[in-house]
């Protein structure tokens, strides 16, 4: 491919996420990011408290989820899971993490429909994780019942679910295949909980990404264009965050 090919190629692919982004942040700066912030920070107090002597147990109760637990009380942590990193990986990753998919994400969708779609990528890898311990070590699909006893938090599947959802709002298809083709990768390089579980949320997203595009159909009608506005086109509306 020639450098000008390339270059029709990455701003086709990442031209209207950038100046979204861009616009974005030089309108408003951090102001534009309130939860994305909010989210970090609540991620980075988590991580402090649990490494204290008095911290673990606490954060263990009202965010710590297991598939061995009983299934009202993962849901019932499932909202605060998600912003409690994982004790054996380093928080900062969590924190860039966030940083980058939910700020972004937050721009280009808005508040609520980001936290909707982590919340549903997130419940996803958590009802997963007991689907794969009922079907067992020995199909693909399945888990080890050792499994039901790892502590299930951090940010991922939240991410992953957002960036694929993302990817296919700005219609950077190659960039979220390419995510989606990184986390089938990871599983069958190490196919462990959390592998499996970023497969979960992809699926779960997946899934509200076909019911959204039939609802859209439905609502334009026949004849009419299935696609949203591309963002950085006249027709893009960016969504209201505040």
């Amino acid at each position: 491919m020639s450098r000008s090919g390339v270059r029709g190629f990455v701003r086709r692919e990442w031209g209207p996420l950038f100046g979204t982004v861009r616009a974005a942040l030089a309108a408003r700066g951090w102001r534009a990011v309130p939860m994305t912030l909010t989210a970090v920070c609540l991620t980075a107090l988590f991580q402090l408290v649990q490494n204290q002597d008095w911290g673990y147990q606490p954060v263990q109760a009202i965010g710590s989820v297991r598939a061995e637990d009983p299934l009202w009380l993962s849901l019932l942590r499932t909202p605060l899971s998600l912003f409690v990193p994982a004790l054996d990986l380093p928080v900062w990753g969590a924190l860039a993490q966030i940083l980058l998919v939910f700020g972004i994400a937050e721009i280009c969708l808005g508040r609520w429909r980001t936290l909707a779609v982590a919340y549903l990528a997130t419940l996803a890898g958590t009802l997963y994780a007991r689907l794969g311990i009922a079907l067992g070590p020995d199909g693909p699909l399945g888990l080890p019942a050792s499994d039901a006893r790892v502590v299930d938090t951090g940010p991922s599947a939240a991410v992953v679910g957002l960036a694929v959802y993302v990817c296919w709002r700005l219609r950077a298809r190659w960039t979220g295949a390419l995510v989606v083709l990184a986390m089938v990768v990871e599983v069958i390089v190490k196919p462990n909980l959390a592998g499996k579980e970023h497969l979960a949320a992809i699926a779960a997203v997946l899934v509200l990404i076909a019911v959204r595009r039939g609802w859209d159909r439905r609502r334009r009608g026949p004849g009419q264009d299935d696609e949203e506005p591309r963002p950085g086109t006249r027709s893009w509306k960016p969504p209201i965050t505040s």
